[in-house]
């Protein structure tokens, strides 16, 4: 016996939907941009209203400095002490009279090597200064300038008014033209 195999039923012929190319091209264009300025945009990353430029190597200890630093009190530009000061700042539980819970490695390492990036060397026969007031670097940034004594961090904001925001660019306008 010989079975009959039924016979195939083909369906109607659909012509099939052709897809421009020029659209497709677009679309993976617009994507490939999108994606190549968030990138940018990651990787290039600057903290709003920082003094200078920083190495990207650097931004994140920069960031963790302001966040555990600008909390409490204006951050005080690195490179208006020396290293050798930041460096005992940085392993004191007494900061300035107030007991503080010092920075645990990684974020001390980070923060170290931002501030150590930043800031100057001190002098062989220079002491280490403690306060800004002491230091020739901050002397040095501001020659004309009477200083209110004690000096005090909160006091910067007189002639830079965006000092909160890290910013020590911008003066007020009677300070903006002085020689």
């Amino acid at each position: 016996m010989t079975t009959m195999l039924p016979a195939l039923k083909s369906k109607p012929h659909r012509p099939k939907s052709k897809r421009s190319p020029a659209i497709l091209f677009l679309l993976i264009l617009a994507w490939s941009i999108a994606a190549a300025w968030v990138l940018a945009m990651a990787t290039h990353a600057q903290p709003a209203n920082t003094i200078d430029a920083v190495p990207q190597r650097y931004q994140l200890g920069q960031e963790l400095y302001l966040e555990n630093c600008a909390t409490c009190h204006i951050a005080v530009p690195p490179a208006v002490l020396p290293v050798q000061t930041w460096q005992r700042l940085l392993q004191d539980t007494q900061h300035y009279g107030v007991q503080i819970k010092p920075l645990v490695d990684p974020p001390r390492i980070l923060v170290w090597n931002y501030l150590r990036f930043a800031s100057r060397p001190l002098n062989q026969d220079e002491e280490i200064p403690y306060r800004i007031a002491n230091s020739r670097y901050f002397k040095a940034l501001h020659p004309k300038v009477k200083l209110p004594k004690p000096t005090q961090l909160s006091s910067c904001v007189t002639c830079h008014p965006n000092a909160n925001a890290f910013n020590f660019r911008s003066l007020t306008s009677e300070w903006e033209n002085s020689p």
